[in-house]
C-alpha cells in the first residue's frame, strides 16, 4: 500500500505483474499517443495479460464510449471488451445519479461517451439550459464548441450543480500537448463562478468506479500523469508505477510532493514484467545499481554508473528525503544530464 510520506520509490523482488493481480492503466502518454501505441506497449500488455494479471483501461478522457475504445484497443493487437474500460463518463454519471432524480435532464456539454454513460445512469442529456436540466455536467470531446460552453455557464450562473468528468488541463496528441476538459472547465468557471464537482482522476469517485467495475484486489495504478495517475493512486491508498512515455519530466518527478510520488519509475510498460530495483541508503546518499545521489548545498549531485533510470530512482530518493512532505527545490540540471534527462 501507499505510504503517507514516500522517501524513495519502492522496490519489487518479483515481477509486477505478478506481485499485482489487476494493472490500471491510463491510456494517453501509458498505451497509446493519438492513434498510434506506444513502443514496447502492445508487447509488455500482451505478456503479463497472458501470465495472469488482469488489464483494466482507466481513462479521464470522456469523449470515447468504452466500445470504441476497446475496438481501437483490440486493433492495436490487445483484445479488449468494453467492461475492461472504466471512463471519468462513467464515474461522473454515477455521481450525478446520487444526486439527481431518476430520470432527470442533465445539461451534458461533451461527446458520445459522455451521453451513453448519461443514458445508462437513466439519465437525459439535454443541450440548452431552457431544457430544465437538473445537472449540467462537461466532459470532454474535441468537438465542444463556444455555444455548448455559453449553455453551462448560463446554467451555473442560475445555480443549476455543476460537475465535471475530470479537470485535466492538458492531453498529449501526436501533435503536442493539447488544452483538456480542465481547460474548457476554467472558461465556464471565468464566465459563471462557483466550482463543479469532479468525478476524475485523482478524485475519489473514479477509483470507486474502477473498483467496482474490477473487483481488483491488489491493484497496481500505472500512468504518466503525476496530478491526476499517481495522486490518484496516492488518494485511493494503493501502489503506482510511473512510465515516461507521456507528460511527466524527470525534473518534475524529482520536484513531486508527497502525493505525486509513485512507487515504482521505469521508462515504460516494459517495467511491468520484470522486477524493480531497491534504492537503499548509502554514502550519505541513496544508491540504486551503480549510482549514488545525494543533496550538497543547494544541488542534487549523482556520481557512479549504471542504467540511467537507476540514477534516476536514485535522485528521486535524494530529493523527496530532503522535501519530506513538500517539493524538493535543489538544482538537479547537471545530475539529470549524466543519465541523459
Amino acid at each position: 500500500m501507499s505510504e503517507q510520506v514516500r522517501e524513495r520509490p519502492g522496490g519489487c523482488e518479483r515481477a509486477l505483474s505478478e506481485a499485482y493481480d489487476t494493472a490500471l492503466l491510463d491510456l494517453d502518454g501509458v498505451v497509446y499517443q493519438g492513434g498510434h501505441a506506444i513502443e514496447h506497449a502492445v508487447e509488455s500488455l500482451a505478456a503479463a495479460r497472458d501470465g495472469g494479471m488482469h488489464l483494466a483501461y482507466v481513462t479521464n478522457n470522456a469523449a470515447r464510449t468504452p466500445q470504441t475504445v476497446a475496438s481501437q484497443l483490440t486493433g492495436f493487437g490487445l483484445p479488449t471488451g468494453p467492461a475492461d474500460v472504466i471512463t471519468s463518463a462513467q464515474a461522473v454519471a454515477r455521481l450525478i445519479s446520487e444526486q439527481v432524480p431518476p430520470g432527470a435532464r442533465v445539461l451534458a456539454v461533451g461527446g458520445e461517451g459522455l451521453l451513453v454513460a448519461l443514458r445508462e445512469r437513466g439519465l437525459e442529456p439535454v443541450g440548452s439550459v431552457d431544457d430544465d436540466p437538473a445537472a449540467v455536467v462537461q466532459g470532454f470531446d474535441p468537438a465542444v464548441d463556444w455555444r455548448q460552453l455559453a449553455e453551462a455557464a448560463y446554467a451555473v450562473q442560475r445555480g443549476v450543480p455543476w460537475f465535471a468528468s475530470n479537470t485535466d488541463l492538458t492531453i498529449p496528441r501526436e501533435g503536442g500537448i493539447a488544452p483538456g476538459n480542465g481547460a474548457l472547465v476554467e472558461v465556464v468557471r471565468t464566465a459563471a463562478g462557483g466550482t463543479p464537482q469532479v468525478a476524475g482522476k485523482p478524485q475519489p469517485p473514479m477509483h470507486r468506479e474502477t473498483v467496482l467495475r474490477t473487483g481488483a484486489k491488489r491493484p497496481l495504478v500505472v500512468g504518466d500523469r503525476l496530478d491526476t495517475d499517481i495522486e490518484g493512486a496516492y488518494n485511493g491508498a494503493v501502489d503506482s508505477l510511473l512510465v515516461l512515455t507521456g507528460v511527466t519530466t524527470a525534473a518534475e518527478l524529482l520536484a513531486a510532493p508527497p502525493q505525486h510520488r509513485p512507487t515504482y519509475v521505469d521508462a515504460d510498460l516494459r517495467g511491468i514484467l520484470g522486477p524493480q530495483p531497491a534504492v537503499n541508503a548509502a554514502d550519505g546518499g541513496f544508491r540504486c545499481g551503480g549510482w549514488t545521489a545525494a543533496l550538497s548545498g543547494d544541488a542534487l549531485v549523482l556520481e557512479g554508473d549504471g542504467a540511467p533510470l537507476d540514477g534516476l530512482r536514485a535522485l528521486c530518493a535524494a530529493a523527496w528525503t530532503a522535501a519530506g512532505h513538500g517539493s524538493c527545490a535543489a538544482d538537479a540540471g547537471k545530475a539529470l544530464a549524466r543519465i541523459g534527462k
